[in-house]
């Protein structure tokens, strides 16, 4: 338990001198003060956890003294104690959040007793004020980069609607953070966020997982299960991976979309709830769907609103802000001595391909953290993979043999970190580095840019003009 800070506040000498006595023999930090003003002054300075205060005081009374204390911090506990004192008083005080209410002559033990509860009061509120600074910490959206201030701005328009969500993105990019953060910011955030990953719960217990089974439904049902989407009422589900749902699945998911209803397998009851999907998948949804693999009706129904979630190497910018953030993050959590991260070591952070995104930097870091010695994280310390790019992926000045290779290799390089970084949209990017759009299709071509099929944005003529 964390040490409780008790300020006693009485006119009367002797009341101060015994309260003290009687909480520094079991081990409480006290201070007193004879008069109101100076307990609010005292309280304001050094943020007492517990206050024994008198009713009745000169000047500042008890119930004032009262009032203020809890506009300062409405947490900290306030023990009132009177010899003359009616129950009006009594009443006014528990309305303005008094914790107990002790008659005086003070018993020894209703003394103590009552202290020791609102301590442990105090304790579990700052224990869950703890936790709830440490999920906001593991929860929130790191990076300053204009794609991430985009996807700030997408969620804060998206959340306080009820629209139902698709995120969008590579493998570890934080689609989770992004529902998280969706739910955090909506009417529904008093509820629960109810995440299911669809990929990992087998094909033939997914729809018990996701709407529950009556007893003896099937083999090994031996008790009633409720669902994740009753568990999800009046809150929010997050269907990760939602490309791996099978087809029957899909069909009972897009019930609830359409009408709200869920059926328990071996159930004949329809059971109405209320409950905002949020869906991710790194999967293309219309690929699949041309497979035969994915519901187009279901696809129009997720994918209400589209949040994309952009790949690390798109937002280059972010990665020292994260990976200060990993190291802060995982220094905190597990005691370790903070570690500082070289600027060569950085340097070849920043130019890593981050194949696994920030869930790959994310676990770097951690293991870093443990292994490495010393204070400062080195080149030295990296895998070799990631080393070996300061010659293969950023093209090495001594394997350059004339001045017009310098320039072929320096254009091609540009070129593809702005094509990825605008998603290959050809006019986008060619409008971005200002060229014309049919010079950066044909250097594309004669540089021997290999680009991703399907580039929907630019279905024209590579000929033509934006």
């Amino acid at each position: 338990m964390e040490e409780i800070k008790t300020l006693v506040i009485d006119d009367e000498k002797n009341i101060l001198e015994s309260v003290k006595m009687v909480l520094n023999y079991e081990n409480y930090k006290v201070d007193t003060t004879n008069n109101g003003m100076d307990g609010v002054a005292l309280f304001k300075k050094l943020k007492y956890d517990i206050v024994i205060l008198d009713v009745k005081m000169p000047g500042l009374d008890g119930l004032e003294v009262l009032k203020n204390l809890k506009e300062i911090n409405p947490f900290s506990e306030v023990i009132m104690i009177s010899g003359h004192s009616g129950i009006e008083e009594a009443v006014e005080a528990a309305k303005l959040g008094a914790f107990d209410f002790l008659e005086k002559p003070l018993s020894r033990d209703k003394l103590l007793l009552t202290v020791r509860n609102a301590a442990e009061k105090v304790n579990l509120l700052k224990e869950n004020y703890n936790l709830k600074t440490i999920a906001e910490k593991k929860y929130r959206l790191i990076g300053n980069s204009t794609a991430m201030e985009k996807l700030r701005q997408t969620i804060q328009k998206v959340a306080r609607t009820n629209s139902t969500v698709l995120i969008t993105g590579e493998s570890g990019t934080g689609k989770e953070l992004i529902a998280r953060n969706i739910h955090d910011l909506s009417l529904r955030n008093k509820k629960k966020f109810v995440q299911v990953n669809c990929a990992a719960i087998p094909e033939e217990l997914i729809e018990s997982e996701l709407f529950g089974h009556e007893k003896g439904s099937f083999t090994g049902a031996y008790e009633k299960k409720i669902g994740k989407f009753d568990n999800a009422h009046r809150g929010s589900i997050f269907l990760d991976e939602v490309g791996d749902l099978s087809l029957k699945a899909q069909a009972k998911v897009l019930r609830v979309l359409e009408e709200g209803e869920i059926q328990r397998v071996g159930s004949a009851e329809i059971k109405k709830v209320d409950v905002r999907v949020i869906a991710a998948t790194n999967k293309d949804l219309k690929a699949e769907i041309k497979k035969g693999n994915f519901r187009e009706d279901l696809f129009f129904r997720l994918n209400v609103v589209p949040v994309y979630s952009p790949a690390l190497t798109e937002r280059r910018d972010d990665i020292p802000i994260l990976t200060q953030h990993f190291v802060d993050y995982f220094s905190s959590e597990n005691n370790f001595k903070k570690k500082n991260i070289s600027a060569g070591a950085m340097e070849l952070f920043a130019r890593y391909e981050w194949k696994g995104n920030v869930r790959e930097l994310r676990n770097l870091v951690e293991r870093l953290l443990i292994m490495s010695e010393g204070n400062t994280i080195t080149g030295n310390d990296l895998p070799d993979y990631m080393r070996d790019i300061s010659e293969d992926s950023a093209f090495s000045f001594k394997n350059i043999k004339s001045w017009k290779e310098f320039k072929f290799q320096s254009e091609k390089r540009y070129l593809e970190e702005k094509l990825k970084e605008y998603n290959f949209n050809i006019a986008r990017t060619a409008r971005e580095i200002n060229i014309p759009r049919s010079n950066l299709y044909k250097k594309i071509d004669f540089i021997g840019i290999i680009l991703p099929g399907n580039l929907e944005a630019d279905k024209g003529s590579p000929h033509s003009e934006e």
